[in-house]
């Protein structure tokens, strides 16, 4: 009796056992546990992989894709710096221009002079915004205040050789305003963003040093000789 007891337990749990075998058999069919199971995931797997390749690779954009659209603006902006520089030729410096101060024009109580720089070279250049200007004695010693700017946008004027450009410089009639006068011997002149100057002889006589409306404007470079 006591292996009876012993046996018929076993008896029992043949069947669950089988049962459980079973339904995980069938689990793992349901799951795709066969060889289908195994090519469900890899093909997960490269659909999150393949993004960041085709992005690297510059693939022609696609509508609403960031990764290409991306890599098509690079050449556009690598580009961008290419043709402003193309479009600029390098500044001209002091040693490569000539200075002279052109005809005046008149003016509503107005004195007003051109200050032309010429390109004495055989290569292209460019001046941009102001000039620096300041009236000088004969001892090199300077008269007035150093001149205002007029509120003028700047921009590049090349100049291939031969070539000029012109700033304006201009004061009231001493005779008019009442100004304090002085007669300069010389125009120092600077290009643009140079130190050294050019001496110009002025013969346009006496000029505003002091008191009222004694200010000289100066205006941006413009192309031509402004004659």
């Amino acid at each position: 009796m006591g292996r009876a007891r012993t046996l018929h337990p076993l008896h029992r749990a043949t069947p669950l056992v089988s049962a459980l075998a079973l339904v995980t058999l069938l689990a793992g069919c349901a799951d795709g546990g066969d060889s289908t199971g195994p090519a469900q995931t890899p093909a997960g797997t490269s659909s999150r992989t393949t993004g960041p390749p085709t992005a690297d690779t510059g693939s022609p954009p696609g509508p609403g894709t960031t990764g290409p659209a991306t890599t098509g603006t690079g050449p556009a902006d690598t580009g961008s710096p290419v043709t402003q520089s193309g479009a600029a030729a390098p500044r001209c410096h002091t040693s490569e221009l000539r200075a002279k101060i052109g005809r005046p024009s008149p003016g509503a109580g107005q004195r007003n002079f051109p200050i032309v720089l010429t390109n004495t070279t055989d290569r292209t250049c460019t001046v941009r915004g102001y000039p620096g200007a300041g009236f000088v004695d004969a001892s090199g010693k300077q008269l007035g205040p150093d001149p205002k700017r007029s509120p003028d946008t700047p921009t590049a004027v090349t100049l291939a050789p031969g070539r000029s450009a012109w700033a304006g410089l201009s004061f009231a009639s001493p005779e008019i305003s009442g100004a304090r006068t002085a007669l300069p011997a010389a125009l120092l002149v600077t290009p643009p963003d140079e130190r050294e100057s050019i001496e110009v002889a002025w013969t346009a006589g006496e000029v505003p040093v002091a008191g009222n409306e004694s200010s000289v404007r100066l205006t941006v470079f413009q192309p031509g000789t402004g004659g």
